[in-house]
């Protein structure tokens, strides 16, 4: 499974891979990461394909991870599932509103955070369509 990790924060990168890790859960099997520091990373990284899940930070500058989430689950057919880091979890009520299917939020809980992905990782999977 291909996860696609935007942050303009290479620290940030790093504590979501460390938190992750390369298996999230046994039956997801080895995430590859791909880390991307700028939003036409992303856009380029997409068009390539194939992309599984989409972690994007919704603090990223100077192009934060909710707008894109929104602008993909718009613009892309098969978009991935998409997560969203949130820097709190009254954030949450925003991440809703750029469509993104799950959320984690900082200080990040590596169980919660490899659950979460394992997650999203199974529905793409399974086929599950992505609400839109």
């Amino acid at each position: 499974m291909t996860v696609l990790l935007y942050s303009n924060s290479a620290v940030v990168r790093d504590q979501v891979r460390t938190a992750v890790g390369r298996r999230p859960a046994p039956d997801v099997g080895r995430v590859e990461w791909v880390e991307c520091s700028t939003n036409a990373q992303v856009v380029e990284q997409l068009d390539e394909g194939p992309i599984d899940l989409l972690l994007l930070d919704g603090e990223a500058q100077p192009t934060g991870g909710m707008g894109l989430a929104r602008q993909f689950k718009n613009e892309y057919d098969d978009c991935p599932p998409t997560v969203v880091l949130i820097a709190r979890r009254q954030d949450g009520w925003l991440a809703s509103w750029s469509l993104a299917d799950a959320v984690i939020a900082f200080p990040l809980d590596p169980i919660e955070a490899a659950d979460v992905v394992a997650d999203q990782l199974r529905r793409r999977a399974t086929g599950i369509p992505v609400v839109r």
